[in-house]
C-alpha cells in the first residue's frame, strides 16, 4: 500500500469510512447509527468523540497505522460560498463548521474529525467540492427582488465528479464541454456546466422541482399567506417543506423503492405525482439548456434514483432532443472525495486555501 488516504463522510444516521490507495479503494465501510445511539447527544457537534472513536477502531481493525496515512479527505458542509476545488482544512474552516452560520448539517463532522486525525498523523486534511460550491454567473444570482439573492447550494461533489469522469471517458477536457447534470437524490439538483464552470444550478432546498421529501419552489404568495395565517414556528415550517414535502406530502412516503412498487402496480395517484415530478425535472433541464443557447454536448443523469429505469425514461423522453444522455447511477461520494485528494497528491491540481 503506497499512499493510503482516509476518507470520511458523515451523514445524519451513518458514518462512511474508506481507505483508498490514491484513487483505488481498499476498504469501504458504512456504520449505521440508530436513534438509540444518538439520543444522548444534544447537537450534531456533540457526536464528534463518538464518531471519531469508531473511525479509529476501523483503522485498527484494518491494520492501518495512522502514521502511514498520506492524507485525509472529508466531506464538506454548509460553508461560505466557494469556488470548485479541493480545499485544505484549517482552523478558520473548523471555526465556521462549528458555528454553522449557514445551517448545521451532519457533514460538518467530517472535516472536524478528519482534521483531528490528520493532526495526529502529521498530514493534511482536505475537503472536495462542498455543498456551498458557488460558480454562479452574474445573471443567475438575481432572484427577482433586491432583498433576496439566489444561493447556489447543490450536490456539487457528485455532479462535478461525473462531469470529469465523462470528459475522461470521452477523451476530452471538462473545460471544453457544456453539460447538463441531473442529480436524482433525496434532493434533486439540476445544473449547467459551461466549459468546466457550474454557472447555474437549482438549489433543491429552495427552488425547482419537488423531490422525495423536499417541496422545491412553491407559489410564494400562497406560502406567505399560510405563514401569516397559521403562524408556524420556523423550525416546524422548515420541516414541513424540507423533510415532509415533495412525494412524501402527496404519497405519505419518501421511500422511492416503495413508491416504484406503487407506480408499477398501477396506482393512479402515484403515477400522476411521479409523472409530475419527472415533468418538472425535465422542465428545469430544458431551462438550463438556454443558458448556453442550446449548445449542450451531453446530459448526465446521476444519483440514487437514476437506478430507477422508469423514472429515467420519463425524464429522458422529454429532454433527449436537447443532447445525448448518459447515465451515472448512484452517488459515489467516497470515490469522488478520494479522487479530489489524489489529484492534489499527484500534482494534477493545486489545493485551495479556505
Amino acid at each position: 500500500m503506497r499512499s493510503p488516504i482516509l476518507v470520511i463522510n458523515t451523514g445524519n444516521t451513518s458514518t462512511k469510512i474508506a481507505i483508498y490507495d490514491m484513487d483505488e479503494p481498499l476498504f469501504i465501510e458504512a456504520i449505521k447509527h440508530s436513534d438509540e445511539d444518538l439520543k444522548e447527544f444534544e447537537s450534531i457537534n456533540d457526536q464528534i468523540g463518538f464518531r471519531e472513536k469508531m473511525i479509529l477502531s476501523f483503522l485498527e481493525e484494518k491494520g492501518i497505522n495512522i502514521n502511514d496515512l498520506k492524507a485525509v479527505s472529508a466531506r464538506g458542509g454548509l460553508l461560505k460560498p466557494l469556488k470548485s476545488g479541493t480545499y485544505l482544512v484549517n482552523e478558520e474552516m473548523i471555526k465556521d463548521l462549528v458555528e454553522a452560520k449557514r445551517g448545521l448539517h451532519a457533514s460538518h463532522l467530517s472535516a472536524q474529525i478528519g482534521f483531528n486525525v490528520a493532526n495526529r498523523a502529521s498530514v493534511n486534511c482536505y475537503i472536495v467540492d462542498p455543498i456551498s460550491v458557488d460558480e454562479f454567473c452574474p445573471h443567475a444570482r438575481y432572484s427577482g427582488h433586491a432583498l433576496f439573492e439566489r444561493r447556489m447550494l447543490s450536490h456539487a461533489l457528485n455532479m462535478k465528479a461525473v462531469c470529469k469522469r465523462y470528459a475522461a471517458e470521452a477523451g476530452t477536457k471538462y473545460s471544453s464541454l457544456n453539460l447538463i447534470v441531473i442529480h436524482l437524490g433525496t434532493g434533486i439538483s439540476v445544473s449547467i456546466h459551461e466549459k468546466g464552470i457550474m454557472v447555474d444550478s437549482i438549489n433543491p432546498s429552495e427552488e425547482g422541482t419537488f423531490s422525495p421529501d423536499r417541496s422545491g419552489g412553491l407559489p410564494v404568495l400562497q406560502v406567505v399567506k399560510y405563514v401569516i395565517d397559521k403562524k408556524p414556528e420556523y423550525k416546524t415550517f422548515s420541516k414541513t417543506l424540507f423533510g415532509e414535502g415533495g412525494l412524501n406530502s402527496y404519497l405519505n412516503t419518501k421511500d422511492f423503492i416503495k413508491i416504484e412498487e406503487m407506480y408499477n402496480s398501477g396506482d393512479k395517484k402515484t403515477i400522476e405525482v411521479v409523472d409530475a415530478m419527472a415533468y418538472q425535472i425535465a422542465k428545469d433541464a430544458g431551462g438550463m439548456a438556454t443558458v448556453v443557447n442550446g449548445a449542450v454536448d451531453k446530459i448526465l443523469i446521476t444519483g440514487g434514483m437514476a437506478n430507477a429505469d422508469f423514472l429515467v425514461k420519463l425524464i429522458s423522453d422529454r429532454i433527449s432532443f436537447i443532447a445525448p444522455i448518459k447515465l451515472y447511477p448512484g452517488e459515489d461520494e467516497m470515490k469522488s472525495l478520494a479522487e479530489g485528494v489524489t489529484r492534489v497528491l499527484r500534482g494534477e491540481e493545486k489545493y485551495k486555501i479556505y
